[in-house]
């Protein structure tokens, strides 16, 4: 079972180009991260202010090493996460019919 994050991130008005940017350089070394599975972010149509990320790990402790990687201490920490209304986290495992 792989360790599962959907984020939602709601930047401040006026504020969401900048997240946007700060999404954009995390991506690839979040994809490089050794227990990193996937890394995508989407963003809402109808309001531009809001990104949902959905992230899957190989397990909670590749997660944890995730937070406390040096790219998102900088980024997500140091310079996106001021930039938001709102930051919410929902986790899940990957599950198969049968299990």
């Amino acid at each position: 079972m792989a360790y599962v994050v959907i984020a939602k991130w709601t930047a401040q008005e006026g504020n969401e180009e900048a997240v946007a940017g700060v999404l954009a350089q995390m991506v690839e070394p979040t994809r490089a991260e050794p227990g990193n599975l996937a890394y995508v972010i989407h963003r809402d149509p109808e309001d531009p202010r809001v990104f949902l990320l959905y992230e899957q790990y190989a397990d909670e402790g590749a997660y944890a090493a995730h937070g406390a990687s040096e790219h998102f201490q900088r980024l997500a920490v140091g310079q996106g996460f001021d930039l938001l209304d709102s930051r919410e986290r929902e986790f899940y495992a990957t599950w198969e019919a049968g299990s």
